[in-house]
C-alpha cells in the first residue's frame, strides 16, 4: 500500500473519527476497484431512493475529471483531428478519460419495463447479467443491508464472477452473506448511514483517479 492511499484514508478519518472502526474494509474496498479497473473491468453501482442517488453521482466522479486532468492523449487526438480537423480539435478539449461505470438505478425504461413484465426485485440482477463479465465490480449501496434487489444482485454478481462490494449501515444485513468485501458504517439512522457512505465514496473516487491519472 503506497503513502498516497494512506493520506487519503487517514485524511478522511480525520474529518470523520468515527470511520476508523471501517478503515480496513475502506481499503479493501478500494483496491477491488482498482484491481478491476487495471485488468479492464468496470464498476456497476445500484442502490434506492438517496442511494440511487449516491451511485449516479459515483459515475459522475469517475466518468470525467473530479480533482485532476484527464487528458485523452496524443493518439487519439491525432485521429479526431483526422477525421474532422476542426471537429476533431473542439472534441480533444473537451473530452476526458473515463474510468468506466454504470449506475443501474439511472435506466427508468428498463426499470419499469422489467417491474411491469415481471417484478421488482429482480431488475438489478437483470443488469448485472446484460452489463457485467468476470472481473467487473458491483458496489451495491443498502442502509440496511437487506434491500431485496441489491441482494439478487450480488448474487448474480458472484455466479458471474463479478466482485461485490456491500456499503451499508450498522451490521450489513442479509448483503453481509454475498460480498466480498462489507463497509458496514457505525449508524442505523438511514439519512446518517448515507451522510456518511458520501465522503467514502468520494474518498474511493479521488484515490482511483490518482492512481489512474495522476
Amino acid at each position: 500500500m503506497n503513502d498516497k492511499l494512506y493520506r487519503h484514508i487517514d485524511r478522511l478519518i480525520k474529518r470523520y473519527p468515527c470511520l476508523e472502526e471501517v478503515k480496513n474494509s475502506i481499503l479493501e474496498a478500494y483496491l477491488l476497484m482498482e484491481e478491476s479497473y487495471c485488468n479492464g473491468g468496470k464498476m456497476l453501482i445500484s442502490g434506492n431512493g438517496g442511494s440511487a442517488a449516491d451511485a449516479e453521482h459515483i459515475v459522475g466522479e469517475l466518468m470525467k475529471c473530479f480533482k485532476l486532468p484527464r487528458p485523452i492523449g496524443k493518439d487519439m487526438e491525432k485521429s479526431l483531428q483526422e477525421i474532422d480537423p476542426m471537429r476533431g480539435e473542439t472534441l480533444a478539449r473537451y473530452l476526458k478519460c473515463s474510468l468506466p461505470a454504470i449506475a443501474l438505478s439511472a435506466h427508468e425504461a428498463l426499470i419499469t419495463a422489467y417491474a411491469n413484465d415481471v417484478g421488482g426485485t429482480g431488475v438489478f440482477a437483470q443488469q448485472l447479467f446484460g452489463y457485467g463479465k468476470a472481473g467487473d465490480v458491483f458496489l451495491g449501496i443498502s442502509t440496511s443491508g437487506n434491500s431485496e434487489n441489491i441482494i439478487d444482485a450480488s448474487i448474480v454478481a458472484k455466479a458471474m464472477g463479478i466482485k461485490v462490494i456491500g456499503l451499508t449501515g450498522n451490521n450489513g444485513g442479509k448483503l453481509r452473506e454475498f460480498t466480498d468485501v462489507m463497509v458496514c458504517v457505525p449508524e442505523s439512522e438511514t439519512y446518517m448511514i448515507q451522510e456518511l457512505h458520501l465522503p467514502i465514496y468520494h474518498c474511493w473516487c479521488i484515490m482511483l483517479e490518482e492512481r489512474f491519472f495522476g
